[in-house]
């Protein structure tokens, strides 16, 4: 029988998905399951987009361009400009979700074995993009101990070597909900300039932080708008996951002209997908308010109830919509499954995500889950009810 790749074989499992098998077999034997693994929000998709996406009237669904609608990018540009991210059309290229971005950024600023230095823990995707391209992501470790913080700017110097070509960061972060400060963003604006790296911003969360301080995205660093690769998605801001709409947006021409190669070689982002977001643009202030408070309680009372379970702890997460949470298990991966498979209570269970799968670093995050506080508060109730009854049953249990 013939082989099959290396590169397959040490792509890393999703910690996010590697056990939707376990959590679909509960289900079916009609075990209700609180899914906080994945970041698949149940708030509803604005109506605007759901009434173009009931009324498209096309003769033909053709090819769009390859760097996408021109309509879109233009609503991009005037949407980026709410958040003083002045960029051009010109400079937006529309992707199949925002991880097709991450991976054409890869692939067309990274050479095999070139290595970029990745805040731990950090979005698992990052990894495997980076195997597709040949890559070698470099970690520096952050801890729950004081909060998912950025290491002194020394620990990040002290990976940088000839191979080095980039520095990537989450802003707000995944799987954490860390929220950069204006002091860490400067310093690592500091390294790119000094050592002529690439900046990946992946900042898909940036309607979703928590602090009074001003959001900042890597566009607003002064001396290095050349060197910025932004990543986003409409995905998390407007519900709608699944339509696959997602963003690259650099100033770099020569950047631009090379990830358009990787554009044309796969014809064309999501037709539907792109009208649908296009219309989402639109979403009154109303709408995204709604969704902003919402998260922000569901967040107080997930991070409330979470450090009332003896044993655990979560730090507060100032973004996003998730939080690590350290258990007190000998192992979460076997905990996360043997609550899927062994484990419910009043026929309920949770399906959370191995946070070790979020660490490149073998051995770190072994007694830590992600969760997304995706569910409303009566089901994130519910589900620390039977988070804790599963910690006082599970033979596993660190006293």
């Amino acid at each position: 029988m013939p082989q099959v790749s290396e590169r397959g074989n040490i792509m890393p499992a999703s910690p996010i998905r590697r056990l939707v098998h376990y959590a679909n077999e509960a289900a079916a034997k009609g075990i209700k399951v609180y899914r906080l693994n994945i970041g698949q929000p149940d708030v509803p998709t604005p109506p605007e987009a759901l009434e173009v996406l009931k009324h498209i009237d096309r003769k033909v669904l053709e090819y769009s361009p390859s760097e996408g609608l021109l309509s879109l990018r233009k609503k991009l540009r005037e949407y980026y400009h709410r958040f003083n991210i002045e960029v051009e059309t010109e400079d937006i290229i529309v992707t199949t979700g925002g991880s097709e971005a991450v991976l054409f950024a890869f692939m067309a600023c990274l050479d095999p074995g070139d290595e970029i230095i990745v805040p731990e823990p950090a979005y698992a995707n990052y990894m495997a993009f980076a195997i597709s391209a040949g890559a070698k992501i470099v970690t520096v470790p952050s801890s729950i101990d004081s909060g998912f913080e950025l290491p002194p700017v020394e620990e990040f110097e002290k990976l940088i070597t000839p191979k080095t070509k980039g520095i990537l960061i989450c802003n707000p972060n995944n799987p954490t909900g860390y929220l950069y400060t204006m002091k860490e963003m400067l310093q690592i604006r500091d390294l790119v300039k000094e050592h002529d790296l690439f900046l990946f911003s992946d900042e898909v969360y940036r309607e979703f932080c928590y602090t009074g301080a001003p959001y900042i995205s890597a566009f607003h660093l002064p001396g290095i708008e050349e060197q910025v690769v932004l990543i986003d998605s409409v995905s998390k801001r407007y519900n709608e996951c699944g339509i696959r709409v997602g963003a690259l947006i650099t100033k770099n021409k020569a950047l631009k002209a090379n990830v358009m190669k990787f554009c044309q070689a796969r014809l064309s982002p999501p037709l539907l997908g792109q009208i649908v977001a296009e219309a989402s643009i639109d979403t009154p202030p109303e709408y995204m308010l709604q969704t902003y408070n919402e998260y922000v309680e569901r967040r107080k009372f997930l991070v409330d109830r979470i450090n009332r379970i003896p044993g655990c702890y979560t730090p507060i997460p100032m973004g996003a919509f998730y939080t690590v949470v350290r258990l007190p298990v000998d192992d979460a991966e076997k905990f996360c499954i043997w609550c899927l498979t062994e484990f419910n209570y009043e026929n309920q269970t949770i399906f959370m995500a191995p946070a070790s799968g979020f660490y490149a670093t073998e051995g770190k995050g072994l007694d830590e889950v992600r969760m997304a506080y995706v569910l409303e508060k009566e089901e994130l109730s519910r589900a620390m009810d039977v988070l804790e009854k599963a910690l006082k049953e599970y033979p596993g249990r660190k006293n």
